[in-house]
């Protein structure tokens, strides 16, 4: 089985996915860190729920690895934009054994958490990266323990796709949240969050 475990922006600069996220849902991001594997860094939001968001974008500072980047990052460019869902797994091996395309999992760390992501060789997840990036954490700590309360709870993912059905036959069996939704249509993912000064929707 799998869970929903967190929400991705990526963004040309961190900068602009710290402006883009804080005019939309009105509140602060708190400091990330560096992914030095994937020369990236970020910034995070707690969700309520156990959820957070993050802001993602390649780390200038840092050297480009020989290999793709996760959350199809290479091939940036635009706004700042919700890119990537993340689901969590108990047995990543597993459910990278049954979801095809899903990736070959790579281990990470940042500070005192440790984690292995589910990484295509080309940085492109299934689905035109509309499948969600598959992960799992090792040890007991999880960045959504770590953040200060933020106020917003996500209501909705809507995660839209011209083969929106067969992409909800491929999760329904492995992931029972009502709060994801399948919706035919172009490609892209938008989440309904509710937020201290009201519900907005962040594209």
């Amino acid at each position: 089985m799998l869970t929903l475990d967190h929400l991705a922006v990526a963004a040309a600069t961190l900068n602009e996915g710290r402006i883009a996220v804080e005019s939309a849902l009105g509140v602060s991001l708190q400091q990330g860190g560096e992914h030095a594997y994937f020369g990236t860094h970020n910034l995070l939001l707690g969700l309520e729920d156990g959820l957070y968001l993050e802001v993602i974008a390649i780390n200038p500072d840092a050297p480009s690895p020989s290999y793709a980047r996760w959350f199809d990052l290479d091939r940036f460019e635009g706004a700042p934009r919700l890119s990537n869902w993340i689901c969590r797994s108990g047995d990543l091996l597993q459910s990278v054994g049954h979801f095809s395309g899903a990736g070959t999992p790579v281990a990470l760390e940042r500070g005192s958490l440790r984690w292995q992501m589910a990484v295509p060789e080309d940085g492109v997840l299934p689905f035109d990266n509309m499948f969600p990036a598959l992960m799992q954490w090792h040890g007991r700590e999880h960045p959504a323990q770590m953040l200060r309360p933020s106020g917003c709870r996500l209501q909705r993912l809507i995660v839209s796709h011209p083969q929106a059905d067969e992409l909800r036959d491929v999760m329904t069996p492995a992931l029972q949240d009502t709060r994801v939704v399948y919706e035919t249509g172009v490609i892209g993912l938008s989440a309904e969050i509710a937020t201290p000064d009201g519900a907005t929707r962040l594209l």
